[in-house]
């Protein structure tokens, strides 16, 4: 029914700008707290109010634009950095088909059966808003950000494309509903450990977070790709990299922690009293999976300092890549072994 898919599409695109501005509060609360300080606290309750804060100081700001930029493609750059990361969560299941008044809905927007090729292809549109954002803004300190971002993207994502393959092996389908109830046994975090990993670090690569915001290095380029924007044409910058990060977030949840299941979902499942009341507790068990990995990308900011361009393009080439290749490599014969 279009009304069902319009009232999904509706809620998923809700959910990620939601989650964007109090992602913003989590991590600044969370960073507080490493440093031993306040934190935000001002703005209502708690600081529960500073998202809403932030977005009405940045909606009154001053929008500048250089007087030499490309002016169509300087605004175009954050609308097509922003868009990528809204749609990509399209094919994610964020729980199992739920029964209610005698029809069953599906807790995803599409199962597409080439859902991981969705994934991949609209995940590498988002490096063309930052690229032509830092070549429209007329600006060499930009123009480096953005020419960064394009070969860092490269360089990740070869490593991050093979760890996708790992999940198509084992389940033998591309669609990430077939891929979550393959792991109703184990998760293949378990399975295959070192393709997890290595998709962690990439998604870390792949947002431009710390250690990997060389785009955007302070000390280098005094803002990277973003140097000319303000007002809201920056805050859709903003607002990217934060749903992109929920986003990878609940990429990885479902390759490899399992979706929305929990461990040994069949013994619970068994239980008389909390075998029924599952299906509804599906994406709560998604959400606190996909929080655990924000937590994360928190930590690891507050933690790790940023690492050297040529070492992190050396890591990305030298490491990440045949080790990727390799753990594709082994979980091949592997199941091939199996399946004999």
């Amino acid at each position: 029914m279009i009304w069902e898919w319009v009232i999904k599409s509706l809620f998923i695109l809700i959910a990620m700008t939601a989650g964007f501005a109090y992602l913003t509060l989590f991590e600044r609360r969370m960073i507080a707290k490493f440093q031993i300080r306040v934190g935000p606290n001002r703005a209502g309750p708690f600081g529960l109010l500073q998202p809403v804060a932030d977005g009405i100081k940045l909606i009154f700001k001053e929008e500048l634009v250089p007087a030499n930029a490309d002016k169509l493609m300087f605004i175009l750059a954050p609308v097509i950095t922003v868009i990528p990361s809204l749609i990509v969560t399209a094919v994610l299941p964020w729980g199992p088909d739920v029964t209610i008044g005698g029809r069953t809905i599906h807790l995803y927007l599409a199962d597409v059966n080439v859902g991981l090729l969705y994934i991949m292809a609209v995940t590498s549109i988002s490096v063309y808003g930052i690229t032509l954002a830092g070549w429209s803004s007329n600006n060499k300190y930009a123009t480096l950000g953005g020419l960064r971002s394009t070969a860092q993207m490269i360089s990740y994502e070869i490593a991050l494309g093979f760890c996708f393959i790992v999940p198509v092996l084992l389940s033998g389908s591309m669609s990430l509903v077939d891929i979550v109830n393959a792991q109703r046994g184990l998760w293949y975090a378990f399975l295959q450990p070192g393709a997890a990993i290595i998709l962690g670090i990439t998604m870390y690569a792949e947002v431009n977070r710390a250690p990997f915001d060389m785009p955007e290095a302070e000390q280098e380029l005094t803002a990277g790709y973003h140097s000319e924007y303000s007002g809201m044409k920056f805050a859709l910058f903003f607002m990217a990299e934060y749903i992109k990060m929920i986003a990878v977030s609940m990429i990885f949840t479902t390759l490899f922690l399992g979706g929305y299941l929990l461990p040994f979902q069949g013994w619970f499942e068994s239980l008389p009293v909390i075998g029924p009341i599952i299906p509804f507790i599906g994406p709560f068990v998604f959400l606190a999976k996909v929080v655990a990995l924000l937590f994360g990308f928190v930590w690891v900011r507050s933690t790790l300092p940023r690492i050297r361009y040529d070492r992190l393009m050396a890591f990305g080439w030298k490491i990440l890549f045949p080790l990727s290749l390799l753990s594709v490599m082994v979980t091949a014969v592997v199941v091939l072994l199996v399946n004999r």
